[in-house]
């Protein structure tokens, strides 16, 4: 196994790593649409915090040689079902559609930092 977590992750001393390898797959921990080492969220809702959680997602994969091309599955946790449209619209422009990751989508009573959306990936290591 190896674990990952980015000089901000650890700077802000978050319990978590941002990323594990196991064999061929990397496990993503959940991500929200924070401002880059804040913790702080982008500001203009749902879509402003999906373009950010993914943007967030993406630089978590980079420094491991990977990019969205290489998610396979994500989990998706909406605080408001209702939005599951708007969430759509963003998330479709960072992923092919042809290469379109399997997908769980759930609505939450609450995210950290009253985020409005959080998604978890796993991604091909090779």
């Amino acid at each position: 196994m190896q674990f990952y977590s980015s000089p901000l992750t650890r700077e802000a001393r978050l319990p978590f790593s941002e990323a594990v390898r196991v064999g061929d797959v990397i496990y993503l921990s959940g991500q929200i649409g924070n401002l880059p080492g804040k913790l702080a969220l982008a500001p203009g809702g749902i879509e402003a915090e999906t373009r950010q959680m993914i943007e967030n997602i993406r630089r978590a994969l980079e420094p491991l040689g990977r990019s969205l091309d290489d998610v396979f599955r994500c989990s998706v946790m909406l605080r408001d079902l209702r939005q599951w449209s708007a969430f759509n619209r963003v998330y479709i422009e960072y992923f092919k559609p042809e290469r379109l990751p399997v997908r769980t989508a759930f609505g939450v009573a609450d995210l950290v930092l009253g985020a409005t959306v959080e998604m978890e990936c796993w991604a091909s290591a090779v």
